[in-house]
């Protein structure tokens, strides 16, 4: 018999129940006990309880749980994990994949640990549903594997397709740091973690000049950039000492490529970005990304005397 997190298990050689927490082994099981007591227990030795709405075999794809849309409507559309805590097992969390969206998402999640990897879940949302995609100890945070969704979205309106979704996200104790919350995916309280967020967001400079000869209601404002940009990580995020190395350069990857889009938009005619000498990854980032613009004429080390190589100077058609 298989069971997973949050199971209420009974031992078969004494008269003790309790909550699965932990997954020690294939043959081994965490089990806290109404005392609070995790103990190791061999899954020989433990019996499901019916009767206390817990499917004990594991599912491949769990079935979508249909939430109550008007208290999402709070919620700014989106994709989103809600981890919720378990009231049972208190160590344990849920992760509910939400989609606050008009869409029908197309979802595969796998997870990689140690080069390792497994597919946790794969199927249907629909607009504005949610379903269980994981679970896991809360406890074994540092442990948790690095989480790979890759999702397919389907409008139902008369609209260009977008470009499918691959979000890596490992999730940190900051994820956890904030207050908890009532969840929309669940009757407990938990965290909500927005994951399209993580996606580069970029502004298609074509159909932003067509926009200018939009009337003023339809016409969309773009800020002009500035003619310099300081894309170090201290300029751009106050919290900068809490990110990891790849949140770093995603965000200053997102901040260039928007930046370089609107200045398209307003005809400028050079642009210098301040990436700092440091590894060379930022730099070699951006100037991938510039040799593929094809409204980019040129570019080069912008004023080594005062940027040595730590600076890029971008000339447009």
């Amino acid at each position: 018999m298989k069971f997973k997190l949050g199971d209420f298990v009974r031992f078969v050689d004494e008269k003790r129940e309790g909550y699965v927490t932990k997954i020690i082994d294939a043959q081994t099981l965490g089990v806290t006990d109404e005392d609070g007591f995790e103990i190791p227990v061999a899954i020989s030795n433990l019996t499901s309880v019916h009767g206390h709405g817990v499917i004990t075999e594991v599912q491949d794809a769990p079935k979508p749980v249909q939430v109550n849309v008007p208290s999402i409507n709070k919620i700014e559309n989106g994709i989103y994990v809600g981890v919720a805590t378990d009231n049972k097992a208190g160590n344990v969390v849920h992760f509910h994949l939400l989609n606050q969206s008009p869409n029908v998402l197309l979802v595969s999640l796998t997870t990689e640990r140690k080069e390792k990897y497994a597919g946790a879940f794969h199927g249907v949302i629909e607009a504005y549903q949610s379903t269980l995609v994981y679970s896991a100890s809360l406890a074994d945070l540092d442990l948790w594997p690095e989480f790979t969704f890759q999702i397919l979205i389907s409008g139902k309106t008369d609209v260009k397709p977008v470009d499918p979704l691959v979000i890596r996200k490992k999730f940190r104790a900051k994820d956890f740091s904030s207050e908890q919350k009532e969840l929309p995916v669940a009757k407990n309280e938990g965290w909500l973690i927005r994951l399209d967020d993580l996606v580069p967001v970029t502004i298609d400079a074509q159909k932003l000049k067509e926009s200018f000869f939009k009337s003023p209601a339809e016409k969309k404002t773009i800020e002009a950039p500035a003619k310099e940009i300081d894309l170090h990580i201290e300029k751009l995020r106050d919290d900068h000492h809490f990110l990891e190395a790849d949140e770093i350069l995603q965000i200053q990857l997102n901040y260039f490529q928007n930046a370089l889009d609107a200045a398209v938009v307003h005809h400028y005619d050079r642009m210098i970005f301040i990436h700092g000498s440091g590894n060379g990854t930022l730099r070699d980032k951006i100037h991938k990304l510039i040799s593929k613009n094809p409204h980019i004429k040129t570019y080069m080390d912008a004023r080594k005397e005062k940027f040595g190589y730590g600076a890029t100077e971008v000339v447009f058609k």
